[in-house]
């Protein structure tokens, strides 16, 4: 991590306490926090803190998946979303979507031009994703299929353009009366944030056009169908333990029949089917009709990327059901059930049909070469098996109905792979009777995780830090899969991610830490935004067509997960608390791996704060620590893409003297001591 000097914060030796914003008066008395190193509690989950992936805000399409060209095969419902006819006086004499001997079933709209007049206004354009971001110097592979029609079309000019600027020409020629693949490199002369990709006629006569592609090669490992790098590598930077895909709510779709279907999402990306993405519709103010999920990114390159980043990969599938916020739909528990669930109609699923597909991804995940879908991952080009260990059964689905389907559908998998953990739903609350009911069936039933969503106000988070204290420490453990502090409302547009929502969560996350032996993983959601294109927020990571940047709430997840250690530290507050304090909020850990104890430490006060942390019992103590401290006086600082580092983790360093460490907390601070020890 690099530090800008003018920012660096200053830490405090043992007896001679600095401010390291020194602007405000000391405090009077130092507050006493212990740290028990010499009473360990349990180690702490290697995959503890996560990261959450849902295609909402254009987080696939348009963000981490690369394509430039919307609607590339004319598959949208509405068969022109993204593309546009040149206007003009020598423009085009027809056009027309057909489905008149195409590519392939899968491929089985085209666009078909024709012109009587041959000029530079015969064709379309295509807009991207709110514009293409393209880079001066970096190239693009264009790619299209093509077929020539009655006339004399003997190609396509493919341009580049920035409004009246052309910033990149090639040249696509010899085009036959057959379907035929044709590539070109596309190098821009400048970087635009806003470009758009327009296709002209050569001559006069009719030609179709498919599969229409522009795709940077510039990509995450330089994979022909990569992903947006920037992007990778602020995941990768968060150390992430799991990696959960993919949602949310896609997974259930507004219907049955718009659910995530991972099995359409492998294979050829020419031949993946795109659907209406489940976002497209839900908020009226923010109403996005040409919001589709292409599946270019799909399982396989989920997968992909969880070992690109070192990351567990944690499917999340559809249990049966679709969303209880829209229809509600249900898949019958059996094909000979009665009255409510009577069997379905022959080509409408039961819940057989999802339990195999559950069963059906493990074997494509882990299977051997010789097995039906491991065969598929392996001519995919990955032989070795990507080592899945858990799956999440249902969203985040409530009450009976999914009860009723959870358990011969937990039932399936672990007859058939007992080792695979299964990740169960407490509904969309943190509370209530339908959270009660889950809960309770779920520990009955031995689930290994429970997952637990809240979205709140940021109050409500330093409110519970206390949550898991409580908690039973056997049985089902608890997976925090969804949360986030909401400033202004859940769901509403002028949430923001400032540093009050951040700190707070901070705050909350001591208390997950202090508990790792009841919380398991936990992962702040949503993690990625199209600036231009979001449907919520706050969110992760933010980002247009060029640049991405880490929210203040990314730097605060990063801080847990590159210091989680290995082994929880029981810590008592002044007066003997556990939880927070007088906004004072803390926990510990022993990173054995390092040879360092680590000190979390929040001050959720406008004045500095002194403290003495005593490390009870710790053995050969360094006399020098590190400091990470992220402090702001001003609660609403955000970073932003003109300022995307206005407030990160700034490093400094103290001095230790003995089994104590004296230190003064900055305002607003959120701060992680490291220090030389061994329990």
């Amino acid at each position: 991590m690099t530090f800008s000097p003018a920012r660096r914060l200053l830490g405090a030796a043992a007896l001679a306490l600095t401010s390291i914003l020194p602007a405000h008066a000391q405090t009077a008395a130092p507050a006493t926090i212990t740290v028990q190193v010499n009473k360990p509690g349990a180690a702490v989950p290697k995959n503890m803190f996560g990261l959450f992936f849902e295609d909402i805000n254009f987080a696939a399409d348009g963000g981490l998946y690369p394509e430039l060209v919307k609607n590339k095969s004319f598959e949208y419902d509405d068969h022109l979303i993204g593309w546009k006819a040149i206007k003009g006086a020598a423009g085009l004499e027809s056009y027309v979507v057909s489905n008149s001997k195409p590519i392939s079933n899968a491929n089985s709209h085209f666009l078909r031009l024709s012109a009587k007049t041959a000029g530079p206004d015969a064709g379309f354009v295509n807009e991207g994703f709110r514009g293409m971001g393209v880079k001066e110097g970096a190239e693009y592979t264009f790619s299209i299929y093509a077929r020539k029609g009655a006339g004399n079309v003997n190609g396509l000019t493919v341009t580049l353009e920035e409004g009246s600027r052309s910033l990149a020409q090639s040249q696509v020629m010899g085009l036959t009366g057959e379907w035929k693949k044709y590539t070109v490199l596309m190098k821009p002369s400048a970087t635009a944030a806003k470009a758009r990709l327009k296709l002209t006629m050569n001559g006069v006569g009719a030609v179709d056009l498919d599969v229409v592609s522009l795709f940077p090669k510039d990509t995450w490992g330089k994979r022909e169908n990569g992903l947006r790098p920037d992007i990778v590598q602020l995941l990768k930077d968060m150390k992430p333990g799991f990696l959960r895909f993919p949602g949310g709510c896609i997974v259930e779709g507004m219907t049955l029949d718009n659910r995530y279907q991972w099995k359409e999402t492998i294979g050829d990306v020419a031949s993946r089917q795109p659907m209406i993405n489940r976002w497209n519709k839900e908020f009226k103010n923010r109403y996005t009709p040409d919001y589709y999920q292409s599946f270019g990114l799909g399982f396989f390159e989920y997968f992909q990327l969880s070992e690109d980043i070192g990351a567990e990969p944690l499917p999340i599938l559809n249990v049966g059901m679709a969303c209880q916020y829209n229809s509600a739909e249900l898949a019958p528990v059996s094909s000979t059930a009665k009255g409510p669930n009577a069997p379905a109609p022959a080509d409408e699923p039961t819940l057989d049909t999802f339990i195999q597909d559950a069963l059906d991804l493990v074997e494509f995940a882990n299977g051997p070469a010789t097995s039906t879908w491991g065969a598929k991952r392996v001519a995919m080009g990955h032989p070795a098996p990507f080592n899945l260990k858990m799956i999440g059964i249902g969203n985040e689905q409530w009450g009976p109905q999914y009860l009723e389907r959870y358990e011969p559908f937990a039932k399936a998998i672990k007859a058939k792979y007992p080792n695979i953990q299964l990740v169960s739903s407490a509904g969309p609350s943190p509370d209530g009777a339908n959270f009660d009911l889950a809960t309770k069936r779920m520990r009955e039933l031995n689930a290994e995780y429970i997952d637990e969503h809240y979205y709140a106000k940021p109050e409500w988070f330093r409110q519970n830090v206390g949550r898991y204290d409580s908690y039973p420490r056997t049985g089902s453990k608890i997976f925090a899969g969804e949360y986030a502090a909401q400033s202004a409302g859940i769901a509403n547009t002028e949430n923001k991610n400032n540093w009050d929502c951040a700190l707070s969560e901070a705050a909350f996350m001591t208390g997950l830490e202090r508990n790792a032996d009841v919380v398991a993983m936990a992962s702040y959601a949503p993690m990625l935004a199209h600036v231009d294109a979001w449907q919520w927020t706050p969110n992760l990571i933010w980002f247009d067509n060029l640049s991405a940047y880490g929210t203040v709430n990314y730097y605060v997840q990063q801080l847990f997960s590159q210091n989680k250690g290995t082994t929880m530290l029981p810590v008592q507050l002044p007066g003997g608390a556990k939880n927070g304090t007088d906004n004072l909020f803390a926990s510990a850990v022993a990173d054995d791996a390092a040879g360092d104890l680590v000190v979390k430490l929040v001050n959720y006060s406008s004045a500095p704060r002194a403290v003495t942390v005593s490390l009870a019992g710790a053995k050969k103590l360094g006399k020098a620590g590190r400091a990470l401290v992220m402090a702001a006086d001003d609660l609403n600082t955000q970073n932003s893409l003109k300022e995307p580092r206005k407030l990160v983790p700034q490093e400094a360093n103290f001095v230790v003297k003995g089994s104590t460490v004296s230190y003064t907390l900055a305002p607003n601070s959120f701060t992680v001591l490291r220090v030389p020890g061994r329990r």
